[in-house]
């Protein structure tokens, strides 16, 4: 059998990262990530779920709303885990599938105007509202991601693993313009 080597979702080994000025990119190859959806006459799942637009932090666990009663939930570090199987155990009663290997995501971490200018260039979001704890989908080169301000300095952007390629183009060309800019 061939030995087989598992790759990020740009195609190499590890994970690619850049600088532009003070602005760092990184793909985020440990993020793994399970959809919750609760059932008609469920009970609430022992799961930190913020409401629309809203992004939470808890537990070891993140999470933001992706539509009525349904969550996008993230697990730091345990891309390699089975993520799902550990948030079906905390949701009894709720719909949980396994969406780490559909998406990439991708980190974005400098001083907050920076962040703010990037997110002013990259999609169509009111970067003045748009703060900490915020997360929302959006168009982005004729594509659907998910966008989540971390915190003041720290922006993350999850789309489609088949898109990979364009999504990181679109980050790094953006955030190379504001390099030039400043």
């Amino acid at each position: 059998m061939t030995d087989l080597q598992p790759i990020c979702a740009l195609g190499a080994p590890t994970p690619r990262t850049a600088r532009f000025g003070g602005l760092s990119l990184a793909e985020n190859s440990d993020l793994a990530l399970a959809s919750v959806a609760l059932r008609r006459g469920g009970s609430a799942p022992a799961l930190p779920l913020p409401g629309p637009g809203e992004w939470v932090e808890a537990d070891g666990i993140a999470a933001f709303w992706t539509g009525p009663e349904q969550w996008m939930v993230e697990g730091p570090g345990r891309a390699e885990t089975d993520f799902a199987a550990e948030i079906a155990t905390r949701a009894p009663g709720a719909s949980v599938t396994e969406q780490t290997d559909g998406f990439v995501a991708f980190e974005a971490e400098g001083p907050a105007p920076a962040i703010v200018q990037l997110l002013e260039r990259l999609v169509n979001v009111d970067a003045g509202r748009f703060g900490a704890g915020s997360a929302t989908r959006t168009g982005f080169h004729h594509m659907s991601i998910f966008v989540i301000r971390r915190a003041e300095n720290r922006l993350a952007i999850l789309g489609m693993r088949s898109a990979a390629g364009t999504i990181w183009h679109g980050l790094a060309e953006a955030a190379e313009r504001l390099e030039v800019a400043a």
